[in-house]
């Protein structure tokens, strides 16, 4: 086993950023009173030790700088890790630093809005950066989205499932991210569906905002999820994960690459949803057209006979006459009689 930096006892500045932390022998948490009393307890068991089983898991949410670093030296986490984990917004990787792994996920949550605008998000997306050391784990998480309370608890409440070691944390990690990317996935997909039964029901512009959202959100999760498959899909080759973990990542690799499928036919489905609303708005708006022409034809015909007959020159057709009157007001019926005939016909009204 490599040679461990020295922990340090310098104080950490305080802030409300460490959530939870714990040592974890023999598949069992161990009280231990602050972090650097854990990693002496696990350090000292595992010397000597021909099979390691004891190590440090650290939970953080948005820590400041002081306290990554000061991670950093009691663990020996690489300089350029350690920046990305206090920056966040970083591209989903998976990147080997000696005997360490650092690991970026980004989180997703589905936002159930009431009354949706144009400016409302669906997706919301978070971050979780993993620390996989021989000994220790470090969780940096970014957003409110995926909490890792529940994985912790699981894994705590089995005693297998802790023996796995450092990998097996990042494994239950992993599997907890990419189930909630399924089930994002699956929610766009019924969005998707109701949005395009309103389609081709009676398409609106509201409609079609929803529609550029939805797509605009689902580009997000493409995002998201995509640039993970290929370093995730690797991952059980790389020598740090022990042989009896590798299926179990590859299994996560699959659901992956299940939700990469689903997340693109979402993306091709919205493009064509997109595509029929506007054919769909500009039939419409033609057919209104139409509407509006063909009634602008008929009030035409009595328009123009009324503003021939109102010149009041002295020598009109049957003006000197009773039935001129009666005659002009026939005339004017019956040809618009005809013109409503003729654009029903044709389908205009």
């Amino acid at each position: 086993m490599p040679e461990q930096p020295p922990v340090t006892d310098r104080c950490v500045p305080p802030s409300n950023s460490l959530l939870e932390f714990g040592a974890y022998i023999g598949g069992r948490k161990v009280d231990a009173d602050g972090i650097a009393e854990a990693v002496r307890l696990v350090r000292a068991h595992n010397e000597g030790n021909a099979t390691p089983d004891a190590y440090v898991w650290v939970g953080l949410y948005e820590p400041a700088a002081p306290e990554v670093e000061w991670l950093a030296e009691v663990f020996g986490l690489h300089p350029l890790a350690v920046e990305d984990a206090i920056k966040a917004h970083q591209r989903p990787k998976v990147e080997r630093y000696g005997d360490s792994l650092f690991v970026v996920l980004k989180t997703v949550a589905f936002i159930d809005s009431q009354t949706p605008t144009a400016a409302s998000e669906i997706i919301a997306i978070g971050e979780i950066m993993v620390f996989v050391g021989p000994d220790f784990v470090v969780t940096v998480r970014h957003g409110r989205q995926c909490p890792l309370a529940d994985v912790r608890e699981r894994l705590e409440d089995d005693a297998k499932l802790l023996g796995r070691g450092p990998t097996g944390v990042l494994h239950a990690i992993a599997d907890y991210v990419v189930d909630k990317y399924l089930y994002v996935a699956d929610l766009m997909q019924d969005e998707l569906e109701d949005v395009e039964a309103a389609v081709f029901a009676e398409v609106s512009s509201r409609d079609i905002n929803r529609i550029y959202q939805l797509k605009r959100e689902m580009l997000e999760l493409k995002r998201a999820v995509g640039p993970l498959q290929t370093p995730f899909n690797s991952l059980p080759q790389r020598r740090m994960i022990p042989s009896e973990m590798r299926e179990y990542f590859r299994d996560v690799g699959d659901h992956l690459s299940r939700v990469c499928e689903q997340v693109q036919a979402s993306n091709e489905l919205s493009d064509s949803i997109l595509q029929a609303a506007l054919a769909r708005s500009n039939a419409l708006a033609n057919e209104d057209m139409r509407k509006i022409s063909a009634w602008v034809a008929i009030i035409s015909v009595p328009t123009m006979i009324a503003g021939v007959y109102g010149m009041n020159f002295e020598h009109m057709p049957e003006i000197k006459t009773a039935w001129g009157y009666p005659a002009v007001i026939g005339v004017m019926v019956v040809a618009c009689t005809l013109l409503h005939r003729a654009f029903r016909r044709n389908g205009w009204l």
